[in-house]
């Protein structure tokens, strides 16, 4: 049977057919919960794609992605819920009503007022039949990565004026809760620095903002750099014959020191 032409059609018909009694026994066994991970790993890679300013591996990530979209919109459309062009026609929509200054007559100052007519708009649609609005903190996934969660969670509290004026305030906020981290440490209290280790990390994710910085970004470029450092040291001490762990603690140290040192210098010696 002759597929499709256009690519979305031809796409979808592709899915269909897997999942028909005569497709494949593994796409067939797939269910929306079984497709989670799949869709999670998808878009880390689609992430580390982005990351790598490589133009042919994003369109490939990106159209994993797009498969797990047309993926699951087929699972629900075999239980008589939608299909895919539901569930485009739905984010079509969204975004008409949540761009009235493109599409109506609304006008708006910049990105930041977008941002809160967004957030207005969005809260008038929960509310919609009767039901509550909710809180301006619901929506945001638990699931996220806590950093991603936290960044999150602040912007929706400054839409509506709950942000610290300047970044001096948030240091100022910073230092205070390390004082409150060493008190906790001092104390051996496991519980209580549990709770002020919390406080540090979103207080700096606040700090992040203030400097529009992703702090997500920021911890995984510091993660990399400590991989990279540490790999340094490994091949060094490999080349002597030597095993890490079997060096001191200041021996270790020197080492650390020449990889960061080798990290620092600039690209073409040292002129």
């Amino acid at each position: 049977m002759p597929l499709p032409e256009r690519p979305i059609d031809r796409l979808l018909e592709i899915m269909r057919i897997l999942r028909s009694p005569g497709g494949c026994p593994w796409d067939r066994q797939q269910t929306l919960a079984t497709l989670k991970p799949y869709l999670l790993e998808e878009c880390h890679e689609e992430m580390e794609a982005i990351e790598s300013g490589d133009p042919a591996r994003i369109r490939e990530e990106l159209g994993d992605v797009l498969l797990q979209v047309v993926f699951q919109s087929q699972i629900c459309a075999e239980a008589g819920w939608f299909g895919f062009e539901d569930v485009a026609a739905a984010i079509a929509e969204k975004l008409l009503r949540r761009h009235p200054h493109v599409f109506s007559d609304v006008s708006v100052s910049g990105p930041d007022e977008v941002l809160r007519n967004w957030e207005t708009i969005k809260s008038a649609e929960k509310g919609e039949g009767g039901a509550s609005a909710g809180s301006r903190m619901d929506g945001v996934p638990r699931t996220l990565p806590a950093l991603r969660r936290a960044d999150q969670i602040q912007q929706r509290a400054a839409r509506v004026g709950f942000d610290w004026p300047d970044r001096d305030g948030v240091l100022e906020k910073l230092n205070e809760e390390i004082r409150e981290l060493r008190e906790a440490a001092a104390a051996g209290d496991v519980a209580r620095f549990t709770d002020e280790l919390g406080d540090v990390l979103f207080t700096l994710v606040n700090l992040a903002r203030a400097w529009r910085v992703d702090a997500e970004d920021a911890l995984r470029a510091a993660t990399d750099k400590f991989i990279r450092r540490f790999r340094r040291m490994e091949e060094g001490a490999a080349a002597e014959g030597a095993d890490l762990a079997q060096m001191s603690p200041e021996q270790l140290d020197a080492r650390w020191n020449a990889a960061k040192a080798a990290d620092d210098q600039p690209p073409g010696g040292t002129d």
